[in-house]
C-alpha cells in the first residue's frame, strides 16, 4: 500500500511538472535555419504526502466507489491469505471492530514498516464491551500472530502492514459515508432537525 501510495504521489508530483513546464515554455516554431533544442526535464518525488499541491485540473477521474470496492477486494484476499479468518471467521463482520493495531511493527511516519526487535508481530482487534458496571471497555482482540519481529519474512510483512491500513481505509470510508448521510439530513430539514 506505502509503495503504491508512492508511486500514485510521484506520478502525480511528476505529470504536474510536466504540464508547467509545458505551460511556461514559449510557443516556437523550429525553423529550418534554428534548430529545436530538446528541453531537458527534472522531476523529483515528494518527500512527504504535505508537499503534494491539489491542481485544478484532475489527472485521472476515478470513482469513489470503485476506489472502495478494490480496496474491499485487496483486504479480503489479505484476509485470507493471513489467515485471520482462523479468530474472526466471517469476513463481513471484520469491519464491526472499532479499530485495528499492529504490534511489534511501527505504524507512525517516522517508524513506518520497522520492526521493534524483541517484539511479537499481533494484529490487534479493538472493541468495546461492557464490564460488569456497564462501563464500556476496550478489549484488545488478536487476530492474527506472526511471530518474533526479527524472523519475520519481509514480504509477510509487507502483507501485515497492508492489511491493517487497508482495513483502516474501509473504516474511513465508512466514517466519510455516516457523515455524508448526517450532512444530508441537513440539506433537507423540515422545521427541525430533531
Amino acid at each position: 500500500m506505502s509503495s503504491s501510495l508512492e508511486k500514485l504521489r510521484a506520478l502525480t508530483s511528476k505529470l504536474e511538472e510536466k504540464l508547467e513546464q509545458k505551460e511556461s515554455q514559449p510557443k516556437v516554431k523550429a525553423t529550418e535555419t534554428e534548430p529545436a533544442m530538446p528541453v531537458k526535464e527534472t522531476v523529483t518525488a515528494p518527500t512527504s504526502p504535505k508537499s503534494i499541491k491539489p491542481t485544478a485540473q484532475p489527472v485521472a477521474k476515478v470513482s469513489f466507489e470503485t476506489v472502495r470496492q478494490e480496496n474491499i477486494d485487496r483486504v479480503k484476499t489479505l484476509f485470507e491469505n493471513l489467515k485471520i479468518f482462523e479468530k474472526s471467521p466471517d469476513f463481513d463482520h471484520i469491519f464491526d471492530y472499532k479499530a485495528m493495531n499492529l504490534s511489534g511493527i511501527g505504524l507512525k511516519e517516522e517508524d513506518f514498516g520497522q520492526v521493534r526487535e524483541g517484539k511479537y508481530i499481533q494484529v490487534i482487534a479493538i472493541t468495546y464491551e461492557p464490564d460488569k458496571t456497564g462501563k464500556k471497555k476496550a478489549k484488545n482482540i488478536s487476530l492474527g500472530y506472526f511471530g518474533k519481529a526479527e524472523t519475520l519474512d519481509p514480504r509477510l510483512k509487507n502483507n501485515i502492514i497492508e492489511f491493517v491500513l487497508r482495513w483502516r481505509y474501509e473504516k474511513a470510508f465508512q466514517n466519510v459515508e455516516h457523515y455524508k448521510d448526517l450532512i444530508e439530513k441537513i440539506d433537507r430539514p423540515k422545521d427541525s432537525l430533531f
